[in-house]
């Protein structure tokens, strides 16, 4: 399940009788300066429980879910989903106690009008600014998009509030009168003002969308890549290359299928391999391990959590499978499923991103024969393995069979791993793999 954090860290003796509160961002983990706001739970007048979750942010390392330390109303929500929010920025205002939500007039409004209307002449208001509009965060940045005034659209929502639907609706007719305007608004824009549960299809067919240039930033675990990848690539790497015949790997996953009895459960090649790769470094502790590069000392790693690259919607993410050594080939299989499902969520937590030892990626599960991967650091090793394909052998009779090759590519840490430890680590794995029967001469 996602994690889940408060927004503040007063104590509860301090929270205030009644009044607005501006309900910060608080520190979600350590090294953690700023998060991207996925979702929002709540909607503007919603009332809140104390600890119900109000909404969902991403960091670095795993994706979060935000609860309220208060109980009353949502007065006013100050960021939009896709938005980059520091540690302490106010995300939300409430209304707690016998205070009622504030009005277009109220302070909350107020606080968002232009500097200096309060003295204007003129006692109407400003076409040039939409400070005393009733609009959602996620509307006002819609209709800046689209380049319209607020004041210019007609609100059907309740109290006189503008809805997504008035922006665009006054988009299309604006196009319809001055030509495509709107063009300018980027797909990626539209998808992540809009939402994935809402779309709009007869209103955005009626306008032309031309193809533009689009900077894309980079968030959650996209921005985790280019840091870690960055450092990586300072590292003196070296790579070995094998082949390893998968025939006795493939006859082990079909006849583990086909004595499933559980449906829920769907056998692949990887925990097998994740298992084989275990019993392998119990050998070579070095390829199990950490190293600290101010004291010069290597870190011999009792555990053997084993992350899996895992390419998702939102960017690479590498949960490991805790203690490899001690789970048996199903255990791993159902601990393998939880880990892919969460990742397919976005719903990672923290504890299962952090501690690995070793890092597998799985490239030939979407093609490929092998790649040159780069550390996971701090760790010293890291393997890729291609897709299992069927090529022609020679028997020692000399006919030619098929035969199922996967290639693995294993990049090491070279300032802790030299060529033969990480050869004979190789073919240690390597004959577990092509004799699976041995496994069981060690298993406990």
């Amino acid at each position: 399940m996602v994690s889940r954090c408060c927004y503040s860290n007063h104590a509860l003796a301090d929270l205030p009788a009644s009044g607005i509160v501006d309900v910060p961002l608080a520190q979600t983990g350590e090294g953690i300066a700023e998060c991207e706001l996925l979702k929002w739970f709540v909607k503007e007048g919603d009332e809140i429980e104390e600890f119900q979750p109000l909404c969902a942010v991403q960091s670095d390392k795993a994706t979060i879910e935000i609860t309220s330390r208060y109980k009353g109303k949502v007065a006013q929500l100050l960021h939009a989903p896709g938005n980059i929010v520091k540690v302490g920025e106010t995300l939300l205002k409430l209304v707690v106690g016998d205070s009622a939500v504030p009005t277009p007039s109220s302070d909350v409004l107020e606080s968002v009008k232009p500097p200096g209307s309060e003295n204007s002449p003129d006692s109407k208001l400003n076409k040039d600014t939409v400070g005393g509009v009733l609009a959602t965060p996620t509307v006002r940045n819609l209709a800046k998009l689209y380049g319209i005034n607020l004041y210019d659209v007609d609100a059907t929502g309740k109290d006189g509030r503008v809805l997504k639907e008035d922006v665009l609706k006054y988009a299309v007719q604006k196009g319809a009168a001055d030509g495509p305007s709107t063009a300018s608004v980027s797909a990626d824009c539209r998808e992540q003002l809009l939402g994935e549960e809402e779309t709009y299809p007869q209103t955005f067919a009626e306008v032309k969308w031309y193809p533009d240039d689009k900077t894309v930033p980079l968030r959650g675990f996209q921005r985790t890549m280019v840091k870690t990848m960055s450092m990586a690539a300072k590292i003196p790497h070296f790579h070995y290359v094998e082949e390893i015949n998968c025939d006795a790997l493939v006859k082990l996953k079909a006849s583990f299928q086909n004595n499933n009895s559980d449906p829920n459960i769907k056998h692949t090649f990887l925990p097998s391999l994740i298992k084989s790769l275990s019993m392998a470094m119990s050998k070579y502790p070095f390829m199990n391990s950490c190293f600290n590069e101010e004291s010069l000392e290597v870190i011999l790693k009792g555990s053997h959590n084993i992350g899996i690259a895992m390419a998702t919607q939102h960017g690479l993410a590498v949960p490991n499978i805790k203690n490899v050594q001690s789970l048996s080939i199903l255990e791993i299989t159902k601990e393998l499923s939880r880990l892919q499902q969460l990742a397919k969520d976005n719903e990672l937590n923290p504890a299962d991103n952090s501690g690995g030892t070793i890092t597998l990626s799985n490239i030939g599960a979407i093609g490929g024969k092998f790649g040159a991967p780069l550390l996971n650091l701090p760790e010293v090793a890291i393997i890729a393995m291609g897709r299992i394909e069927k090529v022609p052998r020679l028997s020692d009779d000399g006919n030619v069979y098929p035969s199922p090759i996967m290639t693995v590519n294993i990049g090491a840490d070279h300032r802790v791993l030299d060529g033969a430890t990480v050869a004979k680590f190789c073919n240690e794995w390597k004959q577990l793999i092509e004799n699976p029967e041995l496994l069981l001469l060690q298993m406990r």
